[in-house]
């Protein structure tokens, strides 16, 4: 809305700091996360009192988890809050990316949602049904696909190649539609530890922020090899968003969590990098940069697909980190650790725009 503004008063004076969508991330990451700071405390108060017991907690799960019991889930609420203010007030809004992000965070983050309310109102972690659940967030992919693919070629880019892509041709449709349910969901798996999944998406939407700005630049993706694609530069700003909302959303939900992320911002959170990679032509540096997310669901696939066959367990537990609790690690050493390497990988990922 700023931006519309500004640019209808050919940005005069103070107004051309606007123009810059650098200057236009940071003013992002701050609003969303002083709106954040701002709203947390009523936010937490209103779903302790609206939910009660708050969020069922497994109880095949680790036992300490059960002193968790009470703490309210639906906090991806005030993120979703947050962030989509921050997006009105600083993007360009004629940008057909910034719409097809939006689709896809708003829309996983209503799925999302209507799971968490389910589970709260059943008192159980079942919530809604998974079939369910994929048809409607391919729906909402698959519109969000349909508006990149409008902007964009249908060419898979490789990695650590200058110019190397595997046109994919109509399948582009499917393949961006599963990257974007499949990270969603890849999120979704790793938020089950105190601040675990929140600070690994801050350092990957940092991340994309960096490539996304460097894609919507011809001068600097031509240096670097990297594909260029126009306007994609403005999704740098997405990803400042999502770093403010989620580091105030980090603050209340610091050990011990005062409130839990839920489906409705971790599904949503996740489909938006999803989206960003698509849009920006960074699909396979995606799987690098959020490799821990990667691992965490490909251990929920390894046990599931293993037991089934020889009724045996590979991992004491799934997803991985509850593994790692199993075998005694603190909840705290492992968030830390999962930190650390989400860090190493968000590195390596940047190194593919130069080794190439």
């Amino acid at each position: 809305m700023l931006y519309l503004i500004a640019q209808y008063f050919e940005f005069e004076g103070l107004a051309n700091l606007i123009r810059y969508q650098t200057f236009r991330a940071g003013a992002t990451l701050m609003t969303a996360l002083m709106i954040g700071l701002i709203i947390g405390p009523r936010f937490i108060n209103m779903l302790r009192v609206r939910q009660g017991k708050g969020q069922p907690i497994r109880e095949d799960g680790p036992q300490t988890h059960l002193a968790k019991r009470g703490t309210p889930t639906m906090g991806g609420l005030m993120i979703l809050t947050s962030l989509l203010i921050a997006m009105l007030l600083w993007m360009d809004l004629t940008n057909p990316f910034v719409w097809a992000c939006m689709a896809v965070t708003g829309g996983f983050g209503l799925i999302g949602f209507m799971d968490d309310y389910d589970k709260v109102k059943k008192r159980s972690t079942a919530g809604v049904s998974g079939r369910v659940r994929l048809l409607a967030e391919f729906a909402v992919a698959g519109v969000a696909s349909w508006i990149i693919v409008s902007q964009v070629n249908t060419n898979l880019y490789v990695p650590f190649f200058s110019n190397v892509s595997i046109p994919l041709g109509p399948f582009y449709y499917v393949f961006a539609a599963t990257v974007i349910v499949g990270f969603g969901n890849a999120v979704n798996l790793t938020d089950g530890l105190d601040g675990l999944a929140t600070m690994p998406v801050v350092i990957a939407a940092g991340t994309f922020a960096i490539i996304a700005y460097l894609a919507g630049r011809a001068d600097f993706s031509a240096y670097l090899g990297i594909p260029h694609v126009p306007r994609a530069g403005e999704l740098a700003i997405l990803c400042a968003g999502i770093m403010g909302a989620c580091l105030a959303f980090l603050w209340f939900n610091a050990p011990p969590a005062a409130v839990f992320m839920g489906d409705t911002g971790s599904l949503a959170l996740g489909g938006a990098l999803g989206a960003i990679a698509v849009a920006a032509h960074h699909e396979i540096v995606l799987l690098i940069v959020g490799g821990l997310f990667v691992a965490e669901t490909a251990s929920v696939i390894i046990q599931v697909a293993v037991y089934k066959r020889t009724g045996k367990r590979v991992f004491k537990m799934a997803p991985i980190h509850h593994h790692f609790e199993q075998l005694g690690w603190k909840e705290s050493t492992v968030v830390i650790r999962f930190w650390i390497v989400s860090i190493v990988l968000a590195l390596i990922g940047l190194s593919t725009l130069k080794l190439r």
